[in-house]
């Protein structure tokens, strides 16, 4: 491949890549105009990766355009960066939630989670009161634990149905409580709970409530 295929690759490339970080840039504005606090909340983030895309690009775009040997060497090099930033990331990310990834219980097709079993760190952020409540108001203005009386209609659907970690965890008492459930976003709790784990007094059916504080829905 010939240098001047190599521009006109990169060139178009980055053309497209400017489109989409426009796109993401659009869109963390039209979030930052929405009623919803959650939405509003990413609108920082979003914006922000839009435009480091778009920087990256039009550098990139540019280099190629003018075949500028400057700005094509900054242009690998914020890419070498970012790469090697995703790679932390993910690194550091799998290392702080590598142990909390859930227990298998007999009987169900889907894992529990215990607060307990990730990282120090990542407790303590998650402890941060500031920090979880925004989060807890979030879960509780999602639809994942409203939604589960509509999609499993039967008890026996509901028992063999492979819930996410948000609602196995926020959504239900632990298995080890052992409260029979009436359907899928009922609990019979006139039942004295078998264990002593303290989720098992945290979780009730209010909508608002459900286990949203327990350490089983902090994951």
């Amino acid at each position: 491949m010939g240098m001047g295929t190599s521009t006109f690759v990169i060139r178009w490339i980055n053309f497209l890549t400017m489109l989409l970080a426009i796109a993401v840039v659009v869109f963390g504005v039209w979030m930052s105009t929405h009623h919803d606090n959650c939405r509003r909340s990413l609108t920082i983030p979003v914006i922000g990766i839009g435009a480091v895309i778009f920087l990256v690009s039009i550098i990139g775009f540019l280099g190629a355009l003018k075949n500028s040997s400057i700005l094509l060497w900054i242009y690998l090099i914020l890419l070498c960066f970012i790469s090697v930033g995703v790679l932390v990331f993910t690194v550091l990310a799998f290392i702080v939630t590598n142990n909390g990834s859930g227990h298998s219980v007999a009987g169900l097709r889907y894992k529990e989670y215990q607060l307990h079993d990730y990282s120090p760190w990542f407790v303590k952020q998650l402890n941060n009161t500031r920090n979880w409540k925004h989060l807890q108001s979030c879960l509780v203005k999602s639809d994942d634990c409203k939604n589960l009386s509509k999609k499993y209609k039967t008890l026996k659907q509901y028992k063999l149905a492979k819930l996410t970690p948000i609602e196995a965890g926020c959504c239900r008492p632990p298995s080890e409580c052992g409260y029979p459930a009436v359907n899928a976003s009922y609990y019979d709790m006139s039942f004295h709970p078998v264990s002593s784990n303290k989720d098992c007094k945290l979780y009730k059916n209010a909508r608002d409530i459900k286990c949203y504080n327990c350490d089983s829905c902090n994951l």
